[in-house]
């Protein structure tokens, strides 16, 4: 059934072009896709497919060469790199497959590093921080540096980092990729729940036990959509 929730990421003829010498790739085509609130999409595809430029898009990290991308209203490319970055820290939050914490700050540095990046960062943000570490199980970890921490840890880490701002939209890129079998199932059943606050979560993955958890899997093949399907609940 079509979700009635408001859309809070519309891509409109996106595409990315990058140049490798001589050579013109382009990692995407002209994608046109809408994401609304509370809508839980993997994305997926065959390596070079554009699934990863596709969500560094989404992330506000890289921008596309033509096409419009909309989030909560606001069109990214009338924004300066200024007004980027606060969107970026306001309404998105990103998980990294290889967690890019930073290594000389200890984990509660780390969640809190996107707090400082906001022009009015919110006052509670220590408070939202051992709130987070405490879900997360983090809580007698936090003067810890992320070398004295397992993957595990330190994806749970970069979770509550990509939380702090309370985020509606949630990206990860291949976020379970670094972990064994164990963690990964705790981190799904994380996003799982939350998904259930309502929580909209693009996810990139490889794995389709991974990509099931998700209510629908968009496939890409040569930057372009290939399909969507609907995944069994």
């Amino acid at each position: 059934m079509e979700s009635k929730n408001p859309v809070v990421a519309e891509l409109d003829g996106i595409g990315r072009i990058y140049q490798m010498g001589s050579t013109e790739v382009r990692a995407l085509d002209g994608i046109d896709v809408s994401f609304r609130a509370g809508e839980y999409w993997a994305i997926m595809g065959s390596s070079g497919s554009g699934k990863s430029t596709l969500l560094n898009i989404l992330g506000c990290i890289d921008r596309p060469t033509f096409g419009n991308y909309t989030v909560n209203g606001y069109n990214v490319n009338d924004l300066d790199d200024d007004d980027l970055s606060q969107l970026r820290g306001r309404e998105l939050g990103f998980i990294f497959q290889s967690f890019n914490l930073i290594p000389q700050l200890n984990m509660l540095e780390n969640i809190l590093v996107p707090v400082f990046y906001q022009d009015n960062p919110r006052p509670d943000a220590r408070e939202r921080a051992f709130m987070l570490a405490e879900r997360l199980g983090l809580a007698d970890r936090l003067d810890h540096r992320p070398v004295e921490l397992s993957g595990g840890q330190q994806q749970r880490v970069a979770i509550a980092r990509a939380l702090i701002n309370d985020p509606p939209i949630l990206l990860a890129d291949e976020a379970t990729g670094n972990l064994d079998t164990q963690t990964t199932g705790e981190i799904l059943e994380l996003f799982d729940e939350l998904h259930a606050e309502g929580k909209t979560i693009l996810l990139v993955t490889h794995e389709h036990e991974v990509g099931a958890h998700a209510e629908r899997t968009m496939y890409l093949r040569d930057g372009l959509i290939d399909r969507i399907e609907e995944n069994e609940s």
